[in-house]
C-alpha cells in the first residue's frame, strides 16, 4: 500500500476515545503476524447466556452436503447411511429431550450423515468437513453426550477449540443439550481464571467433571504440569477448527503430543470447513482409521452466500465503495474485513465521523473492551463490526447479512514475514462465512484492486463459483435491496 494511499484513509479524522491510533511500520508487520495465529490466551470474555447459537432455530435449512464416498450408504456399516429423525439413533430419553428443549426436529445434512458413525459400536474416529452454521457444533456434542458413563468421577471427554470465545460457544451447547442430563459437568480450560476455576484445583488430585473444553496451551498444562485430566482414561478427543490446530506449528505439536498419549480406544473426531490436502494428510497419520465426510471443492464455497465484487484503484476509491453499498443496499448487521491492523483503525475512524454506527474489534483491544464490543454487536447496539482476520472463526451472530472484504486476504509467508501474492482460500470461506448462518442468505463484496484481479480469479477457480461484479442493476433487486 502506498503512503498516499495510507495517508489519505486518515484525511479529516478526528480522535476518538477506545480506539488506539495506528501503529509504527516496525509494529504493525509483528502485530499482523501475531494477529494470525490463534494465541492460546483470552480472546473475546462473553456471558455465557450470550453464546447460544442453535436454540433459536427450530430447523436447519440443508446445504448441498456431497460427501465423498461411492457407495449407496444402504448398509448400517456403510460411512454414507444415514437417518431421517433423532428417534433413530436410539438414544437416551433425556438427552433426546434436550434435542427437542434446543429446538431441533430433525437432523441437519451432516448430522443425518456424522451421527450414526459418531454413536456406532465400537466407537468409530471420523475427520468430518461442513460448511459453516450446518451443526458440526451440534453433531460432536451429542455423540460427546451418548458417550459419558455418569458413574464415573473422572474426566471422560477433551474438546479442543483454537480460540477462548469458540470454547464457551461449544460449552454453552452441550449445556443445553444436557439440560436433562444432570450428571454432565463442564470445565474450562482456559487462561481466563473466572472462567476456568484454575484455583480451585489441587494440582494432582483428578478433576471430577466429565467434560474439559478448552484451548490448547492451557490443556496441556492442565494434563502436564497440574495433572489434573489422566489422558490415558478419556473416552472421546475431539478437535473443532481441526485446520487451523493441525496447520500452526505450535498447535499441531499439543495434538500431536496429546493424541499420543491417549489410549486406543478413546474415539477422536476432527471437525472443521476446511481442510487443505496437507492438513488431511497430517490428520489421516495421528487418527487410526477415521471414516472421511469430505465437501467437494465446488461445494465448501456456501451456496447461500451471493458474492461480488467491485473495482477499486485505491484505498480512497473503497472507502466511496463502502459508502455507495451503505447508502444504497438496507441491511442488518455486517462484518467488514482487514488484512492490517491500520487499516482497520482508519477505516472505522473515517466511518464513525462520517456519523456510521459502526465499532472496532482487533487482537489489540483489551479483554474487557472487547467483550464490550462484542455484547453491543450481539444486542445490536450497533450495525457495522471493522475487524482483522482474528475474528474470521468462532463467532456467531444470527443477524449478519453482509460481509465486505475491505482488503483481500493472502497467504502469509513465515519465512519472508509478510504476505505473499496468493489467496489464502481457508481464511476467505471462513470470512463469508460469518454471513448466512444457518442457511440463511447472505452477501459478501470484496473490493478489489486491479493488480488483485487475477486473485479473485484464482478464489473462482478454486471454488469453481462466479463471482460477479457488482454494478447499478444489482441494487434496484428487489431481492438484493433487502439483505
Amino acid at each position: 500500500m502506498a503512503n498516499s494511499d495510507k495517508a489519505s484513509m486518515f484525511r479529516g479524522f478526528k480522535n476518538v476515545s477506545g480506539i488506539a491510533p495506528p501503529t509504527s511500520n516496525s509494529q504493525q508487520q509483528s502485530n499482523t503476524f501475531n494477529e494470525m495465529l490463534y494465541e492460546d490466551r483470552p480472546e473475546i470474555v462473553m456471558t455465557i447466556d450470550q453464546l447460544s447459537l442453535l436454540n433459536k432455530h427450530s430447523n436447519l435449512r440443508d446445504i448441498n452436503y456431497s460427501l465423498i464416498h461411492e457407495d449407496d450408504g444402504s448398509s448400517p456399516q456403510s460411512p454414507l447411511h444415514s437417518v431421517k429423525t433423532f428417534e433413530e439413533l436410539k438414544l437416551e430419553p433425556q438427552l433426546l429431550n434436550g434435542i427437542y428443549y434446543m429446538g431441533f426436529r430433525r437432523p441437519s445434512r451432516i448430522q443425518e450423515r456424522a451421527l450414526p458413525q459418531l454413536l456406532a459400536y465400537p466407537p468409530r474416529n471420523m475427520i468430518a468437513q461442513s460448511q459453516n452454521g450446518t451443526g458440526k457444533t451440534a453433531a460432536f456434542s451429542l455423540a460427546t453426550l451418548s458417550r459419558m458413563d455418569p458413574n464415573l468421577d473422572y474426566v471422560q471427554a477433551l474438546i479442543l477449540s483454537p480460540t477462548f470465545e469458540l470454547a464457551l460457544q461449544i460449552g454453552k451447547v452441550i449445556e443445553n443439550m444436557a439440560k436433562f442430563l444432570p450428571h454432565i459437568k463442564i470445565a474450562y480450560a482456559v487462561r481466563d481464571p473466572t472462567i476456568s476455576k484454575r484455583n480451585e484445583y489441587t494440582k494432582g488430585k483428578e478433576l471430577n467433571v466429565p467434560i474439559v473444553i478448552g484451548t490448547p496451551g492451557t490443556v496441556e498444562d492442565w494434563c502436564r504440569k497440574m495433572k489434573i485430566i489422566d489422558l490415558k482414561k478419556l473416552r472421546m478427543f475431539v478437535v473443532d477448527e481441526a485446520d487451523v490446530m493441525i496447520s500452526l506449528p505450535g498447535f499441531s505439536q499439543i495434538c500431536f503430543n496429546l493424541k499420543s498419549a491417549m489410549g486406543k480406544d478413546c474415539q477422536t473426531m476432527l471437525f472443521s470447513a476446511t481442510y487443505s490436502d496437507e492438513v488431511m494428510d497430517f490428520a489421516k497419520r495421528i487418527i487410526e482409521n477415521p471414516v472421511i465426510f469430505r465437501l467437494k471443492r465446488e461445494e465448501q464455497s456456501l451456496s447461500n452466500i451471493r458474492q461480488f465484487y467491485i473495482k477499486c484503484n485505491n484505498d480512497e476509491e473503497k472507502y466511496e465503495a463502502v459508502k455507495t453499498i451503505y447508502s444504497s443496499i438496507t441491511i442488518g448487521q455486517a462484518m467488514i474485513f482487514c488484512r492490517y491492523k491500520h487499516t482497520a483503525h482508519a477505516l472505522a475512524l473515517r466511518m464513525i465521523n462520517d456519523k456510521h454506527c459502526v465499532e472496532l474489534l482487533s487482537s489489540e483491544l483489551s479483554v474487557e473492551q472487547r467483550a464490550a464490543v462484542i455484547n453491543r454487536f450481539r444486542d445490536g447496539k450497533f450495525r457495522v463490526l471493522v475487524v482483522t482476520n482474528v475474528c474470521a472463526r468462532g463467532i456467531d451472530i444470527d443477524d449478519i447479512s453482509l460481509v465486505l472484504n475491505f482488503e483481500f486476504p493472502l497467504i502469509y509467508d513465515e519465512t519472508k514475514r509478510c504476505f505473499a501474492d496468493k489467496p489464502d482460500y481457508d481464511t476467505y470461506l471462513h470470512r463469508i462465512g460469518r454471513a448466512g448462518r444457518f442457511g440463511r442468505i447472505g452477501h459478501t463484496f470484496n473490493l478489489i484492486t486491479p493488480s488483485e484481479m487475477p486473485l479473485l480469479e484464482q478464489i473462482e477457480n478454486y471454488f469453481q463459483k462466479p463471482i460477479m461484479e457488482f454494478s447499478e442493476k444489482h441494487i434496484v433487486d428487489d431481492d438484493l435491496y433487502k439483505i
